[in-house]
């Protein structure tokens, strides 16, 4: 299975550097150096990470063959995707990928229905789930431990327990995505796979290279079971 776990931004320096946006809680496995990644769009791929550092709290990567700022130019909005085993788990029993995540229905304490997740959006300060109401409506939930009480993969579901107005009419979006945008530069979007990044219940997600409660949002599109930060139920990118 393929899953995105980063998106290149803007050249930094003249050296080939790239920033990127981390899509996954394992950066420290799905981005170290060495890693064969595919591309969205694929004639730009495949590229082999020749090394990568954090700074000002951003990840940088330098990829084979990429020497200077025109290449590194070249590369931006390029989405990296790794193989994953679809059967591969976190190792955090508390933690999911988003694939795992995705489908699942959503109801609440008392077992009324809200709708299904159709998508898991990782914000700088939290993870959401995009939640399709049975109307057509979309509503957005944190994915944080005080709402998302509990996640059950065999039953296929995800209990919430909202506070007073997250649900109702008024807190329906017509878009994930305008949101999303307010607060990141793209959504998380798996080329030709499950899109993932990584979270977790706790809060947020880490675009840092091996930082994040969960460093596993890469590209597997992890999520954390419970809600916190954005991994304490960590979702965990795509890879």
């Amino acid at each position: 299975m393929q899953l995105v776990v980063a998106r290149i931004g803007r050249a930094h320096g003249i050296k080939g550097e790239v920033t990127v946006e981390v899509r996954t809680d394992e950066p420290e496995l799905r981005l170290a150096p060495g890693a064969v990644l595919a591309t969205d769009p694929a004639a730009t791929g495949p590229l082999t990470i020749e090394a990568g550092r954090v700074h000002s709290g951003r990840l940088l990567l330098r990829f084979a063959g990429v020497r200077d700022r025109t290449g590194a130019e070249a590369l931006r909005n390029t989405l990296l995707i790794a193989e994953v085993d679809p059967d591969e788990l976190p190792e955090d029993p508390e933690e999911f990928y988003d694939h795992q995540l995705m489908d699942l229905d959503v109801v609440t304490k008392d077992g009324t229905e809200v709708g299904r997740i159709t998508e898991i959006s990782h914000l700088p300060s939290q993870d959401l789930f995009i939640v399709e109401r049975p109307d057509g409506s979309e509503v957005m939930i944190p994915f944080v431990e005080e709402i998302v009480t509990e996640i059950d993969l065999e039953e296929q579901r995800a209990v919430i327990d909202p506070p007073p107005g997250l649900i109702d009419d008024g807190a329906e979006v017509a878009s994930a995505r305008d949101a999303a945008g307010a607060e990141s530069e793209g959504g998380d979007r798996a080329a030709g796979a499950d899109g993932s990044a990584g979270a977790d219940r706790s809060g947020g997600a880490d675009e840092a290279a091996g930082g994040g409660p969960k460093a596993a949002a890469e590209a597997d599109g992890t999520a954390s079971g419970t809600a916190g930060e954005g991994s304490s139920g960590a979702v965990k990118g795509d890879a």
